[in-house]
């Protein structure tokens, strides 16, 4: 068994009673929803409080950065936890940062192994509601960190296929079996996620689907049979599993690394419930997965399911993809939005968009690009907030499709230098309510507020020079910071 600077035990584990403060920001997108709403008001963006590093080695392709950096966290007390890339190749921690200060209170290296993948996937982290961490690790196992304020708490390893495997055969686990999704975690504690096995190992497990309780057991169930089709052969890489509301089905997307399905399992036994083959809304074609997107369902608070898929055939939506959208039985597809590529999609207030009247409670908001050379591509590359309820035609297939209504779109604000406006460089925005704006990054350097009432963008902050780079995360502590990752940099922006 490996050890680690502040200290590594292998034990049996109670589950963990509830904390009064349940985490502000627990994983991907904010919440197993993955709705991402701001937990208070976000400050101005004047100034950049303090910045970090996400990467310590970062390795470009000529001035791209073909990497995509996970969520930063913040738990009940207001810890920030971030996690961070520390070698060329690999090589992982969790480091817990003062959010005033952005001062380091402690560090916990994993031995988390990167699955074979054409980008660099994000590190696999999330908190619990009772505040407990947890982050991926060698041979799919987790380490799990409680006491969060704590300088000196012990990690415990937690293997879903019996850490009595991992530990007797520990080179073998890790070199076949990698986790390869983010983690999310559930209401009672329970953290889930995909996992890929690359060869025959003695735990037997298959690429799938697995599910770790608060007291360590575990069970898993492959993406093949859950998916009930002999081509599936993966969870699809990147895909943080969502859940519903009530916490009683988890949404999850399964491919052969081309096409597949989208999936809604049982939490306690993962057994399949729902199931609906990704299909290209304007040709019918199966829709295309790729391993290189970051996108992951999101559900509505109606229980609607969102999930952002690449079109076939490829460019014919000029790289655009689809979100498909689907009541919470995955039975009923409903109307698409008009983007889907590598985004997640934030729930929107229907009432922070004044001029607009809504058919019903929410809106969402997406990235909205449309890349310049690609298919029919110009380069006005926008940000969006659409209405899952009301449609239009879309006006940039080459088919008639009805999509989703644009209650409002904004362009982004800076000239690229091979035409059009810079990409917005987004997987998942920020939504704050209590101000009536979005946080969204731009590849043009800057973190932008859009205010929804005006559709402007009222304020930006400079964060570095344009950079190619994967879609990133923004997220709002505690405090009203608000934070993003760009070029391999976590920055805290405030006043």
């Amino acid at each position: 068994m490996r050890s680690y600077a502040l200290g590594l035990v292998a034990a049996s584990i109670a589950a963990p009673a509830l904390a009064a403060s349940p985490p502000i920001w627990s994983g991907f997108a904010a919440n197993a929803q993955h709705t991402a709403p701001a937990p208070v008001a976000g400050h101005p963006l004047r100034k950049i409080l303090w910045h970090t590093p996400v990467d310590l080695d970062p390795q470009y392709s000529g001035n791209a950065l073909l990497i995509h950096y996970a969520s930063p966290m913040i738990a009940g007390s207001g810890l920030l936890l971030v996690p961070v890339k520390t070698t060329a190749t690999g090589g992982f921690e969790l480091t817990a940062l003062d959010t005033k200060t952005g001062s380091q209170k402690w560090a916990l290296a994993s031995d988390y192994v990167v699955p074979p993948a054409t980008w660099t996937p994000p590190f696999p982290a999330a908190i619990s509601p009772s505040n407990n961490a947890f982050i991926a690790a060698a041979g799919a196992t987790i380490l799990r960190r409680d006491k969060l304020d704590s300088a000196t708490a012990q990690a415990q390893r937690l293997a879903f296929y019996g850490l009595d495997i991992f530990t007797a055969h520990e080179a073998a686990m890790t070199r076949d079996v990698m986790i390869d999704t983010p983690l999310t975690a559930g209401p009672d504690g329970t953290i889930y996620f995909g996992f890929v096995v690359t060869a025959k190992n003695p735990a037997n497990l298959k690429s799938g689907i697995a599910r770790l309780a608060p007291d360590g057991t575990g069970t898993w169930v492959g993406a093949t049979a859950a998916a009930g089709d002999s081509s599936i052969t993966q969870v699809v890489m990147n895909c943080a599993p969502a859940l519903s509301a009530d916490g009683t089905t988890l949404y999850i997307a399964v491919s052969n690394a081309s096409a597949g399905y989208l999936l809604g399992l049982d939490t306690t036994t993962l057994a399949t419930k729902y199931e609906i083959a990704l299909t290209d809304p304007s040709s019918g074609q199966p829709a295309w997965i790729p391993d290189i997107s970051s996108a992951s369902p999101t559900i509505g608070p109606d229980g609607d399911v969102y999930y952002g898929v690449l079109e076939n055939p490829f460019p014919s939506h000029n790289n655009r993809g689809w979100l498909l959208h689907y009541d919470a039985t995955l039975a009923t597809a409903k109307t698409p939005g008009s983007f889907g590529w590598d985004d997640t999609a934030s729930i929107v207030p229907a009432s922070l968009v004044t001029h607009y009247k809504a058919k019903g409670a929410y809106l969402l908001m997406t990235k909205y690009n449309n890349y310049e050379g690609i298919g029919t591509g110009d380069g006005e590359n926008k940000i969006a907030i659409l209405d899952p309820a009301a449609t239009q035609q879309d006006e940039y297939s080459q088919t008639s499709v009805t999509v989703m209504k644009e209650a409002e779109t904004i362009l982004g604000p800076t000239p690229a230098p091979g035409g059009g406006v810079y990409e917005w460089c987004i997987n998942s925005a920020a939504v704050d309510a209590f101000t009536g704006a979005v946080f969204a990054a731009s590849e043009d350097g800057n973190l932008y507020r859009w205010d929804l009432a005006r559709n402007k963008l009222t304020q930006h902050q400079s964060l570095t020079a344009p950079t190619d780079q994967g879609y990133t995360p923004n997220l709002v502590g505690p405090n009203g910071t608000v934070y993003a990752v760009n070029n391999a940099t976590l920055f805290a922006i405030g006043k």
